[in-house]
């Protein structure tokens, strides 16, 4: 991963440091092959190929966390939950809550902004059948523990889009450091949990199932449901400013 040594501590650094990240073979090559297979209707387009690295400001008070790149969504746009049914389901509900500029994100010159809000994920890199391996999800933890820790000073609320998230959420802030609390509640949607930070600050882990057309297609997961998570996540994170 490149990890050893001097290590990154700004989002522009990490976020550098992970486009360039071949650590995992299988995971490099399946998101290659996806760029020149591409999928029929996107035939045209130049699929980016390369990790996805986070999108959102380095000051962000509400961090998302998400699984992985889509094979066709930001593995092809370069953007996170960019491109394709999950990421129009978020970024809708990102937008009713005044967390972005633009109801949907297409491309990485849509003009798309979040306000307080950061988008990463668990694993950068498009992974076969979106199931990354237990090795994959453990060697691109580093990037997450490290991108947690350079966003933790502003960061008040944490929301992670599905179990893997979940879990991943919790094992980078235990890694940088942070105590949480010894009883927390097994991933549901809606589950969440407080802890106080190093800084004496309080702050809001919370679940959501992830906007995966597997949830929203079924009705596992109603927009309803996730503008509710979406908005607990930022009015916790702005400490009562209006939303």
């Amino acid at each position: 991963m490149g990890l050893r040594g001097q290590l990154p501590n700004s989002i522009s650094l990490i976020d550098k440091k992970i486009i360039k990240c071949t650590a995992c073979p299988r995971l490099v090559s399946w998101r290659e092959e996806v760029a020149v297979t591409k999928r029929k209707s996107y035939q045209d387009e130049k699929y980016w190929g390369k990790p996805v690295a986070g999108f959102g400001p380095e000051n962000a008070k509400v961090l998302i966390i998400g699984l992985a790149p889509g094979a066709h969504g930001a593995n092809r746009t370069g953007r996170i939950f960019t491109g394709d049914s999950s990421g129009d389901w978020l970024y809708r509900a990102l937008f009713r809550a005044g967390l972005a500029k633009q109801e949907l994100s297409k491309s990485r010159s849509d003009g798309q902004e979040l306000f307080d809000t950061r988008i990463t994920c668990a694993v950068h890199c498009a992974p076969p059948e979106n199931k990354p391996n237990t090795k994959e999800i453990e060697q691109c933890s580093e990037w997450l523990d490290l991108e947690i820790k350079a966003l933790f000073a502003t960061t008040r609320s944490y929301l992670a889009l599905g179990g893997l998230a979940w879990k991943a959420t919790q094992g980078a802030l235990l890694s940088i450091g942070e105590e949480l609390p010894r009883k927390r509640p097994k991933f549901s949607h809606g589950a969440s949990f407080k802890f106080r930070g190093s800084d004496g600050n309080i702050r809001l882990v919370i679940g959501s199932y992830h906007p995966s057309q597997q949830n929203t297609f079924t009705g596992k997961l109603t927009r309803s449901q996730l503008d509710s998570v979406v908005r607990k996540a930022g009015r916790f994170a702005h400490a009562g400013k209006p939303l």
